[in-house]
């Protein structure tokens, strides 16, 4: 007898089907001669309703079985009167691989704080809410590959240990082998003190966990033209905030022989792809979120699928936010950084719809994006969304060899690092442009869910790596 998924009984299951479905009893019924018991295998938001009649085998061990049992039922599909359901299963047999003790199973058929799911990991997958972000995350992964593979880019895998800060701000983790009981030592040039000498570690070096695998794409950029990353960053930022996570994924493609426009036009496709995407496969999970999470979320996809996004630079935001009337926490003048409340409110109020900003000041962007002719901007571009503000940021790139060597000198980053970087702009240099999107943002973004812990299933956040 065929085994099938649970989301395909529900979506295609025809009466007087016989089949076979393994899963975990999320309720029990128990009447005199029969019992209903709800079994969901993940996935799908609905479980499956099978009818256990007095005299079907395995009907003896019912008491055996409670929220949480796996168990297998044999059985033949037949219409369902109750409510909600078009079809159940009459079970003609019911196996049980494990058991769930009642008393200490940790997860009843009531509601339960987010916090509480987060001490028990390795179980909160099996709830309805945190089995619905993860399909959703899922289906946004595939629909991130699907999207890049009709364009014809390339995956490409760049390191996870790296000997570089590709964004400049110095918050990374640092990997070694050394005996921290006992470091060995070498005479600072810069400071006269004793620092530690990585020329004894593994790798001959300091070496980090990766903040991106930007620059390694814009490598393979140069020989494959259309290339994007999907991988694991770290940040040893120690932010215990609802929007931060020391161990996150980004997705990064790079695009040889593009300017800041066509990167801006990828962009926008992207986001737009992957809300239609979910929405198409996921629709169940969406509403679910719509109702009990955040009513908004299905206006919200609607906003980024159909929308026409707006445009404008960096410059002509700071004006709309300096005529706004609006005391921001944040004071706005021209050369600071954008906060979330300045992007929220052009992005809510303002343009009403998800908008991208370009043009930023040189100084607070990173050097490698490419330096306007005004030399006071560059050539960036972020994408904000109601409610969550940025959500997409990417740049064109620095090609100019003697503008790249410039900048890294003036943000005083060591020059022999990026030997590689340059020799890039050295042989064969082509205007290239590219983006990055943190994967657990747009996940949050798209359910609604507050805290982005609750997006990935083993979040690692300061003081925390558990699971």
């Amino acid at each position: 007898m065929t085994t099938r998924r649970i989301a395909d009984v529900l979506k295609h299951g025809q009466p007087d089907e016989s089949l076979t479905i393994q899963g975990w009893v999320r309720t029990k019924r128990e009447l005199k001669e029969f019992a209903f018991i709800e079994v969901n295998d993940g996935s799908s938001m609905n479980g499956l309703q099978v009818v256990v009649n007095q005299g079907t085998p395995g009907f003896d061990v019912l008491d055996r079985i409670t929220t949480g049992t796996s168990v297998e039922v044999a059985g033949t599909l037949v219409p369902s009167p109750g409510k909600g359901q078009q079809i159940e299963m009459q079970a003609n047999t019911v196996t049980i691989y494990g058991e769930a003790d009642a008393d200490t199973y940790p997860l009843q058929k009531k509601r339960h704080s987010f916090e509480f799911l987060r001490t028990i990991g390795h179980l909160r997958a099996r709830t309805n809410t945190i089995g619905a972000v993860m399909r959703v995350r899922n289906a946004c992964a595939t629909a991130v590959h699907q999207f890049f593979q009709e364009r014809g880019f390339m995956w490409v895998h760049t390191p996870i240990i790296s000997a570089s800060d590709c964004e400049g701000a110095g918050e990374m983790f640092t990997v070694t082998n050394l005996d921290l009981t006992k470091i060995p030592l070498k005479d600072s040039k810069e400071s006269g003190k004793k620092e530690a000498d990585f020329s004894q570690d593994f790798f001959g070096r300091q070496a980090y966990l990766t903040v991106s695998g930007q620059l390694e794409a814009e490598i393979m950029a140069m020989a494959f033209t259309n290339v994007y990353t999907f991988g694991p960053t770290f940040r040893a930022e120690n932010s215990n905030t609802s929007r931060h996570l020391a161990e996150f994924w980004m997705i990064e493609p790079e695009m040889a022989f593009c300017n800041l426009d066509g990167n801006v036009e990828l962009a926008v496709d992207f986001l737009k792809y992957i809300f239609r995407y979910v929405m198409e496969h996921c629709p169940d999970d969406m509403e679910f979120f719509n109702t009990r999470i955040d009513k908004t979320v299905l206006e919200t996809a609607d906003s980024i699928i159909n929308s026409e996004f707006g445009r404008i630079t960096y410059t002509e935001a700071v004006e709309l936010l300096e005529k706004s009337g609006r005391t921001f926490e944040f004071p706005v003048e021209w050369g600071i950084d954008l906060q979330s409340e300045h992007e929220r409110y052009l992005s809510e109020e303002v343009f009403k719809k998800p908008l991208v900003v370009t043009d930023y000041p040189t100084q607070i962007k990173a050097f490698y994006m490419r330096l306007n002719e005004d030399e006071k901007t560059v050539a960036a571009m972020d994408v904000l969304a109601p409610k969550i503000g940025e959500i997409i940021g990417g740049s064109q790139r620095e090609e100019r060899l003697d503008v790249l060597e410039r900048r890294i000198k003036a943000n005083h980053l060591p020059i022999e690092d990026y030997w590689w970087y340059l020799d890039l702009r050295r042989y064969g240099t082509v205007p290239h442009a590219g983006f990055g999107l943190g994967f657990e943002r747009v996940v949050q973004f798209m359910t609604g869910m507050t805290n982005i812990r609750d997006v990935i299933p083993f979040p690692r956040t300061p003081m925390n790596a558990e699971f």
